[in-house]
């Protein structure tokens, strides 16, 4: 009863900052150039939540900081939901968001190692799929269902204002239900204590050599080289392709009002990258990762050069926009496979679940960084000459990839990860 719930509550936060704060600036009339910056470092975060990471074992239980920080995300967004109406909003959301950011990356370090905690490791596996597919109904609800009620909002009041406020209120109440729901409905498994006194030194002592041992991992440079670089390319184009898409044809956009943005992105969309995610996993599970590492690649990659035509020929179509979105978005859920199961294989050792945390904090540094730019760069060059230079960017991931590490077997189903 508990882990579809626990999962929703840790998707929601994560889709709205990293998401659905692009549509809401966007619809307010922040540059582009700004838009991507700030929403860019938002990402922080959950870049460095490995560092603070020992502080939820060692203050508080897991259970405790669950409902806690969930209490605290519905307070962040009734903040945003407050401040979008002001004259000031720019600066006031941000803050806002920087304490959902803050609170959710924190929340998933707290839910996952609950998760761990509070079921035997049969029903760990057990419940995968529940808890992968409700984090991503969590995606398509906040990317999909909320836009398209913002737009429908709009339609009927004649004001952005008000529509993303009643959405952000929304989703407050929600965060906050939930919160109130876990408060109750979470077990208390016995191992799921706050460190004591002694462990609190020898957890700082362990935290230190699980860092060091991490970075002395063979060909670090080059595996650190590929979790900043796999998505050089998508990082840049993901923040972009949301303005080419909302953009007036004036602009150089398509047009698209927030509903059917909504259907288009965030639900045909979100549904096309989960069952590239779920294609990929099963087809690594048959021959092993090294055997379509290439194939990935190619997969994530090449169908970026989708937004080059339609920034060349502004289709008013939307089966075709809705067509072109698809084929992306399956392509980078079906390449994203390979480069979560690499993590995994970096991952291993003693110290499998610290290190793979490391490798999602430089997996947010790979999308955060070059996002950052990315406004600016589309302002400089236009969206067509934009979208040729992210097929450019694609190159340093397939140079990076002929160096890496991989062994024949690994990802076969018969293997160990």
């Amino acid at each position: 009863m508990w882990v579809p719930t626990l999962y929703l509550a840790e998707g929601l936060p994560l889709a709205l900052v990293l998401s659905v704060a692009v549509v809401l600036y966007k619809n307010l009339g922040v540059p582009n150039r700004e838009i991507a910056f700030y929403t860019g470092l938002l990402y922080l975060p959950w870049t460095l939540k490995p560092l603070w990471s020992p502080l939820v074992e060692l203050l508080r239980t897991r259970r405790h900081w669950i409902w806690t920080l969930e209490l605290m995300v519905g307070l962040g967004l009734a903040g945003v939901a407050m401040a979008v109406a002001t004259p000031h909003f720019l600066i006031l959301t941000l803050a806002f968001f920087w304490l959902v950011a803050f609170a959710s990356a924190t929340h998933d370090i707290a839910a996952d190692g609950f998760y761990l905690l509070a079921l035997p490791e049969r029903q760990q596996a057990l419940f995968s799929g529940v808890r992968n597919t409700f984090y991503r109904v969590a995606n398509i609800a906040a990317q999909g269902g909320l836009i398209v009620l913002v737009g429908w909002a709009q339609a009927r009041t004649g004001s952005y204002v008000t529509a993303w406020t009643l959405a952000f209120s929304l989703m407050a109440g929600i965060l906050m239900l939930l919160g109130g729901y876990h408060r109750f409905i979470l077990p208390r498994p016995l191992p799921d204590r706050a460190g004591s006194a002694g462990s609190r030194e020898a957890l700082a002592a362990g935290f230190v050599l699980t860092f060091a041992e991490f970075f002395r991992k063979p060909k670090i440079l080059t595996l650190l080289a590929f979790l900043l670089l796999y998505r050089f390319g998508e990082a840049q184009l993901s923040s972009v392709s949301k303005f080419f898409l909302l953009d007036t044809r004036a602009a150089g956009g398509l047009a698209l009002s927030d509903d059917q943005y909504g259907w288009l992105y965030g639900m045909v969309g979100v549904a096309a990258l989960l069952a590239g995610g779920l294609l990929g996993g099963w087809v690594v599970s048959r021959q092993g990762l090294k055997f379509w590492l290439w194939p990935m690649l190619l997969a994530i990659h090449l169908p970026d050069a989708i937004f080059i035509w339609l920034a060349w020929a502004r289709p008013a179509n939307l089966v075709v926009i809705g067509a072109g979105v698809a084929i992306e978005q399956f392509g980078y859920g079906f390449g994203f496979a390979a480069f979560m199961l690499y993590m995994i294989y970096i991952a291993r050792g003693p110290h499998a679940t610290a290190h793979y945390a490391i490798c999602t904090g430089f997996m947010a540094a790979g999308m955060m960084l070059p996002g950052l730019w990315s406004g600016w760069l589309e302002q400089q060059l236009g969206y067509q000459n934009f979208f040729i230079w992210v097929i450019l960017a694609t190159l340093p991931s397939f140079l990076i990839a002929t160096q890496i590490p991989l062994s024949a077997d690994f990802g076969k189903r018969n293997q160990s990860l």
